[in-house]
């Protein structure tokens, strides 16, 4: 059984009560639960993606580089790369 932690399932728990359009997921476990559960979620670099696509953020790599080097925000390097490909940087 997968274990997700408190934060990550009161969100499901909260995203199936309200009947939310979409669920902010990073985890991937909780994404697996999500998904098992009918739920539309996107993740926090997916969110970056459209917020420069739509204009509202100038560049996206400064602020995924901060999430890292800062909040310690952890991503693999071909997810990074394919972000940063995706957005045009």
């Amino acid at each position: 059984m997968l274990e997700l932690d408190s934060g990550e399932s009161e969100a499901i728990a909260l995203a199936i009560e309200m009947k939310a359009d979409l669920l902010l997921l990073d985890e991937r476990q909780a994404r697996k639960v999500a998904y098992r559960l009918g739920l539309k979620f996107i993740g926090l670099l997916g969110v970056l993606v459209e917020a420069k696509q739509k204009g509202f953020i100038a560049a996206a790599k400064p602020i995924v580089d901060d999430m890292i080097v800062q909040a310690g925000f952890w991503v693999g390097a071909s997810l990074y790369n394919r972000v940063l490909r995706e957005v045009g940087e």
